[in-house]
């Protein structure tokens, strides 16, 4: 035997990442960036209290965490009125797609999504051997109504929709997209990727009951609550679903520091506040950069914003590696014709000045070539 035996589907994936990490390209680079405005990170940082819990947490972290994340989940289950059996936590939303999709799709199994919608989803398909069926955008908008015809067209398992989304920022109200669940055809599955729903306006949050067995709503700590690297990540949804979820999860995955900060996050709702104040007043000053320059933004209901550079994806590129080159981490969109724009997260002032330098000798460079 000269090596490992491995599947044919693995034998056909490409040996890639939804994203390159900016450590990585640090290295690259052989520097660190002057401002990390690419990852839609809370650069604003986590709770007081959130720090200090995992801090106190640190000294028992010789000890697995709790297998059941009990504490969480029935705060969770407080949080949202619901019963603690429709909840289940697992490592940032990527991981608990990662489970879903290792639950429900198979080789040659139909999913629905956007056409530049967040990678990583898809990289989960493809990794179990599903068929992903995308549909444009709309006026740089995810479509439900679309979504949802190809889901009926391809008898889909999965339809993805993120809202409210990203890389555009863009949003729908909650209740149109239940009304457009009148149209989800029987046996799909909608996957409802709320990340940064606590950063959008009321009535964005999708009113369905977490009985609702059409539906599985994903939510983060690594947005608003500024714990990331904590991994921590949520999915609300039917009893029989979220236990099923126990058949494929790795049960040791969350760590005890990263369960206590969460819970003293969630318990923070001052701090949930000033955060939601600085991520809007960020918002407004990285829209002014962007008409300083000439430029337009997108509304944003995200931590981030989508500035458009006017022109087409080739443009919007040479853009984003001139600010790289001035050590401003940024990324875009991967699709047109939403790649004509960048993709800027919300910081403090000290990030967004060197953002404010950067972007006139970005734009000069990206024009003269």
């Amino acid at each position: 035997m000269t090596g490992p035996r491995y599947t044919p589907l693995a034998q056909t994936l490409p040996a890639t990442v939804p994203f390159v990490g900016p450590e990585t390209q640090e290295r690259q680079r052989g520097t660190p960036f002057v401002a990390r405005l690419g990852a839609n990170e809370s650069i604003f940082g986590p709770s007081p209290r959130a720090i200090e819990a995992m801090a106190q947490a640190a000294s028992d972290i010789w000890m697995y965490g709790d297998p059941e994340n009990h504490d969480l989940r029935h705060a969770l289950a407080d949080h949202h009125g619901i019963s603690s059996e429709n909840i289940v936590v697992g490592e940032g939303i990527d991981g608990l797609l990662g489970y879903l999709v290792r639950l429900i799709v198979g080789p040659g199994d139909a999913v629905v999504t956007s056409d530049g919608a967040y990678p990583t989803f898809n990289y989960h398909v493809a990794g179990f051997g599903g068929v992903i069926h995308k549909v444009p955008y709309s006026g740089d908008h995810e479509d439900p109504s679309a979504l949802f015809a190809k889901a009926a067209e391809v008898g889909a398992k999965l339809v993805y929709l993120a809202n409210p989304d990203n890389p555009m920022g863009s949003w729908h109200t909650g209740a149109d997209i239940v009304a457009a669940m009148d149209a989800l055809p029987d046996g799909c599955l909608l996957v409802l990727d709320e990340a940064y729903v606590e950063c959008a306006p009321e009535g964005t949050a999708a009113p369905v009951s977490a009985g609702d067995p059409r539906v599985i709503r994903m939510r983060t700590f690594s947005k608003v609550y500024g714990m990331a690297g904590a991994r921590v990540g949520y999915a609300m949804g039917t009893p029989d679903l979220i236990a099923a979820f126990n058949k494929v999860r790795n049960h040791f995955g969350m760590n005890r520091a990263a369960q206590a900060g969460a819970l003293a996050a969630l318990q923070d709702g001052a701090w949930l506040e000033h955060i939601q104040a600085q991520i809007a007043e960020a918002r407004e000053r990285i829209g002014a950069i962007a008409r300083e320059n000439g430029l337009a933004v997108l509304s944003s209901a995200t931590n981030f914003v989508a500035i458009d550079c006017g022109r087409d994806g080739v443009f919007a590129k040479a853009v984003l590696d001139a600010l790289m080159a001035q050590g401003i981490f940024a990324r875009m969109p991967f699709a047109a014709p939403q790649n004509r724009c960048i993709r800027v997260s919300c910081g403090p002032a000290s990030d967004l000045d060197a953002f404010a330098a950067a972007l006139p000798k970005a734009l000069a460079v990206a024009r003269l070539g």
